[in-house]
């Protein structure tokens, strides 16, 4: 006489659920996923200032597929950072005259000083993507750029700064969500430029050039990072924990702050609050 199954309850099923490794993840909630950003950038505020205290030189990149998320995790990472020293460079088409420049220049100018932390949204690795794919480059300069990107990677880091590089990688079904997403929505609208359809339609072709990319400039000093991205919430807080891996900090408490009593008003009389424009009080 075959036991019946004893029926589980819905704490033992959420339990099991909780422990196993579906293929899929479970959508993060947005409790779960705000608190979770809170606490990170906590993180990230205590490593600022230890960059800041040990003159530390931090370059991270971020590159990969239009509507992967990039400009979402740098938002992220200096919502609560002080942008002095956690700098955000997102440059655009290169000048008539800085077309000329050896490739690398223009980038070099942007480079952290001592106590910096530099976000490059997009960077040299435009040459090996966009620039390659769509014509902007000769063959012969794409080349040259595989060649010599490995060398100059290798002179940053040698000199002190260290290198971190994330690719954003996200699937066919979900960029044609967040671009169906920036038609319908006005305040996205602007997200989405000529280039980013070209990129849907030369699907195929960037996804060689990422794959040459890869294989010339992944290297032992400054290697590339993939973030799985078609998960906005999950990209961003497993790459800004990442991030946080990559730099070993400590926590420097924070000086003790008095505030000193507010200067007395002897002698002083406030002019006419009616002689002042006001901005109208819509809300």
């Amino acid at each position: 006489m075959s036991k019946k199954k004893k029926k589980k309850s819905k704490k033992e099923e959420k339990l099991i659920y909780s422990d196993a490794k579906p293929n899929k993840k479970a959508k993060l909630s947005k409790s779960e996923y705000t608190e979770s950003l809170r606490l990170l950038q906590v993180e990230l505020v205590k490593l600022q200032k230890w960059i800041s205290n040990k003159k530390l030189k931090v370059v991270v990149l971020f590159e990969g597929r239009d509507a992967a998320g990039k400009g979402g995790v740098i938002k992220r990472i200096t919502q609560r950072l002080n942008p002095r020293i956690c700098k955000v460079v997102a440059l655009t088409t290169p000048t008539e005259r800085e077309k000329t420049q050896w490739y690398f220049q223009r980038y070099v100018s942007h480079l952290p000083a001592a106590g910096e932390m530099i976000l490059f949204d997009r960077s040299w690795y435009n040459r090996a993507g966009v620039e390659h794919v769509m014509g902007f480059c000769t063959e012969e300069e794409h080349k040259e750029f595989l060649r010599s990107c490995p060398e100059f990677e290798r002179m940053l880091v040698r000199s002190g700064i260290k290198l971190i590089k994330y690719w954003f990688s996200i699937s066919d079904e979900v960029q044609e969500e967040r671009f169906q997403s920036r038609i319908k929505d006005r305040t996205k609208r602007w997200k989405l430029s000529d280039m980013d359809l070209e990129s849907r339609a030369k699907w195929v072709d960037y996804s060689k050039a990422k794959d040459v990319m890869f294989a010339h400039t992944d290297i032992k000093q400054a290697p590339w990072y993939v973030v799985n991205a078609d998960d906005k919430r999950r990209a961003r807080l497993n790459c800004i924990n990442h991030l946080l891996s990559m730099i070993p900090y400590e926590d420097i408490p924070p000086e003790k702050i008095e505030l000193p009593p507010r200067q007395r008003k002897v002698g002083y009389v406030r002019p006419p609050i009616e002689d002042q424009n006001f901005i109208p009080e819509v809300f």
